[in-house]
């Protein structure tokens, strides 16, 4: 049987507005996008990496640093910070042929090749039960809602929150659909979407200046050779 043929996507805006320049800003001494570039390409399971971008400055260093990546110029009608991520993916996928997407972001330099192909393997191990895969975060706390209820566990019995049921968060690490399921529902998640877990230390997002120092301390850490549980 051939081999799926899968790009890996990864939308970059040249501006932000929480973490200025967070894209192209250095990170452990690169450029912060390229950390998750070179774990793409070091995944034997993608076909293809994409970077779509507004950015004249990620366009001239990616055509530099990485020649066989595939860069895409965003429309002027897509690059505002509001746009829809959904709209950006039904412009890119229609320029990049493939019978499946995996998107990313520059803003999860954790995440590792290894990690990437076992998601990419256990997608392709249950499709087409399941339409999509989102990458989540298993939650070991007590959860409230807004009315002061309890989500996830009963404030009469007081288990250990290691014992609690699990919750999981969509850490924004991994997407992966098929570009059928895409223009169809006009969503990247699909009707029978699966999970998976990815440890939270590999899983940081980043969204705020407080991430970027935490992943960045994670990341160098983590190219010493030292574990921080």
């Amino acid at each position: 049987m051939t081999e799926p043929r899968l790009a890996a996507l990864v939308p970059m805006r040249h501006n932000s507005e929480r973490v200025v320049g967070k894209n192209w800003r250095a990170f452990a001494g690169r450029p912060l996008y390229h950390r998750i570039v070179e774990s793409l390409l070091a995944c034997p399971a993608v076909s293809e990496v994409v970077i779509d971008t507004d950015s004249p400055a990620i366009l001239e260093d990616a055509a530099r640093v990485f020649p066989s990546v595939t860069l895409l110029t965003r429309p002027e009608h897509l690059r505002d910070g509001a746009t829809p991520m959904n709209d950006v993916l039904l412009n890119t996928t229609a320029q990049v042929p493939a019978d499946f997407y995996l998107q990313t972001h520059s803003t999860n330099p954790l995440l590792t090749p290894a990690t990437i192909g076992r998601a990419v393997e256990a997608f392709l191990a249950v499709w087409p039960e399941r339409d999509s895969l989102f990458s989540v975060t298993r939650l070991f706390t007590r959860l409230w809602d807004g009315e002061g209820r309890p989500v996830n566990h009963d404030p009469a019995v007081l288990l250990r929150t290691q014992d609690l049921p699990p919750v999981y968060e969509e850490n924004s690490n991994l997407y992966i659909f098929s570009g059928e399921g895409l223009r169809r529902r006009r969503n990247r998640l699909g009707e029978r979407p699966m999970l998976f877990e990815i440890p939270r230390e590999e899983a940081w997002d980043i969204d705020k200046e407080l991430d970027f120092s935490v992943a960045e301390f994670l990341y160098l850490n983590r190219q010493k050779g030292v574990h921080t549980p």
